[in-house]
């Protein structure tokens, strides 16, 4: 199969013509500024059918390059972890894992990527795949030193206690002035980690989950020396602003930064009850009018207390720690966007060539077991239920898709057809005609057996919560709560009582 289309053809040649960033050199700047990404996981942009959803290596790009139009240096590190989701892959996602990730990795050097830990995420397709992006990478156990204005900062990777006290060791002694370690663990093992004496850092980023929903939240351990864990899945970045007093010395928290935390922790609490109120089924649409502006007016507002440049407070040299939430309303870099907007043209046809070529279709099911027959199937007996679905997003769920061009792709198609990757259900990309949308099936299970004999007892599946969250997880609903949202997917003949009209 072909696998360099056009759009990667583009993206090769963009890459080709573009400028990229290098460290910046030794200036007298009086500060720097630093930004982190970790835990990425293959993560273009948020994934999901929630409102305000976070993240998108686009939106982190414009977040770098508005402040490079400040006077102080930036630098831009990367954790790790970051081009790929799962340590294995299906034959079948190789095509689009492969291209996703070649699609990060431009994105990151258009940002100025100054140096990167490797993760085993990152070595999915091997470390030749991985070496042969280009990327600065540092390897584990490495040291990079980087001039950031008056200052020298270094940055560290390692994996336990010892690899992260030798490493710093080094940096210190070429120079280095703030050391940051990239620790390959969790937050709690790098907390561990630095309870050593004399470990070293001045901050240590865990930059390594667990599981792939242990990162949902940014999180500041405030010890001798600060640990943070970043959101995962790009969803946020770390900016670290370090202001230089008047002669080199430790480098001490700023305690003014814990004023504007608690006012942005504050804000936070005040978005997710909006974000809660704004992606109710059936909310009326004025009134969520009214919540997205307001929404927007406190994302607009915690922008501003997190990007203001922090100054010295005295003759010390000092650092703040804030993290940087990519929300859906903020702006986003048109370079970064044509390399996403090349790889989701590319991806679709990609995919659907793979299919033809390679695709294999479902099992049957197993003998005297339903097996699915599509929406139109149940319309002869159960007329009076299609309104009610016809009405609802479910009835659409491919259209969705389609006005954002990612009805191929792999992490989407799933939720969007009835019996994705199930006996006698859809397999492949080119043989979704008659399932696509989330239709009866999606919910009852597969209806052949009650079509052939109508029958309460062979409705192999009734709806609950179990169902509906293999959907509307945390990924992809962050704020679905079942309690509240069936019953905007009720109505009459389905799921209530017809209303009954008396005879004239």
């Amino acid at each position: 199969m072909r696998r360099l289309l056009p759009g990667l053809v583009l993206l090769a040649a963009l890459s080709g013509c573009t400028r990229k960033e290098s460290a910046p050199a030794r200036t007298e700047a009086p500060g720097a500024v630093l930004f982190f990404s970790a835990d990425t996981r293959g993560y273009l942009g948020p994934c999901g059918c929630s409102e305000n959803m976070r993240g998108g290596i686009a939106r982190a790009a414009f977040q770098i390059q508005e402040a490079r139009k400040g006077p102080l240096p930036v630098l831009y590190v990367d954790g790790g972890d970051s081009l790929f989701g799962a340590p294995t892959l299906q034959p079948e996602q190789v095509p689009q894992e492969e291209s996703k990730a070649r699609a990060l990795a431009e994105a990151m050097k258009r940002m100025g990527l100054t140096v990167r830990a490797v993760g085993e995420l990152d070595d999915t397709r091997g470390a030749d795949f991985r070496r042969g992006l280009g990327l600065p990478e540092l390897e584990p156990g490495g040291v990079k030193v980087l001039p950031a204005g008056k200052r020298e900062v270094g940055v560290v990777s390692a994996s336990d206690a010892a690899g992260l006290k030798q490493a710093s060791a080094r940096a210190r002694a070429q120079g280095a002035d703030f050391v940051v370690g990239l620790f390959h663990g969790t937050l709690e093992e790098a907390q561990r980690a630095t309870a050593t004496p004399e470990p070293g850092v001045d901050l240590v980023l865990a930059t390594h989950t667990a599981s792939e929903f242990d990162g949902e939240q940014n999180r500041l351990a405030r010890d001798a020396v600060p640990v943070v864990g970043l959101q995962s899945k790009g969803r946020s970045l770390l900016r670290v602003d370090l202001a230089y007093g008047a002669k080199p010395g430790p480098f001490t928290p700023q305690k003014t930064a814990e004023d504007t935390e608690r006012e942005a922790a504050s804000i936070d609490r005040r978005m997710e009850l909006l974000d809660k109120e704004i992606n109710l089924p059936g909310i009326d649409p004025n009134l969520k009018r009214l919540k997205q502006q307001k929404r927007e007016e406190l994302v607009a507002r915690r922008q501003a207390l997190l990007t203001t440049p922090v100054t010295a407070t005295g003759d010390s040299d000092s650092f703040s720690v804030r993290f940087v939430p990519l929300e859906s309303t903020l702006a986003s870099s048109p370079e970064a966007m044509a390399v996403v907007n090349a790889y989701d043209a590319d991806v679709g046809k990609m995919n659907l060539e793979w299919a033809k070529a390679h695709g294999q279709d479902c099992p049957a099911p197993a003998k005297g077991q339903a097996a699915f027959v599509g929406s139109a199937a149940c319309a002869d007996c159960h007329k009076e239920s299609f309104p009610v679905w016809e009405a609802s997003k479910h009835h659409r769920a491919i259209e969705t898709l389609k006005e954002v061009g990612k009805q191929h792709h792999l992490n989407c198609t799933g939720c969007h057809v009835t019996g994705w990757e199930q006996p006698g259900g859809v397999c492949r990309l080119d043989k979704m005609a008659g399932r696509e949308h989330v239709g009866c099936e999606s919910c009852h299970g597969p209806g052949s057996l009650h079509v052939e004999d109508p029958s309460t007892d062979n409705i192999t599946a009734r709806p609950g919560q179990a169902v509906c969250v293999t959907c509307h997880n945390r990924e992809n609903s962050p704020h679905f709560d079942f309690a509240t949202y069936v019953p905007r997917i009720l109505g009459p003949g389905h799921g209530q009582p017809q209303e009954v009209k008396p005879k004239p």
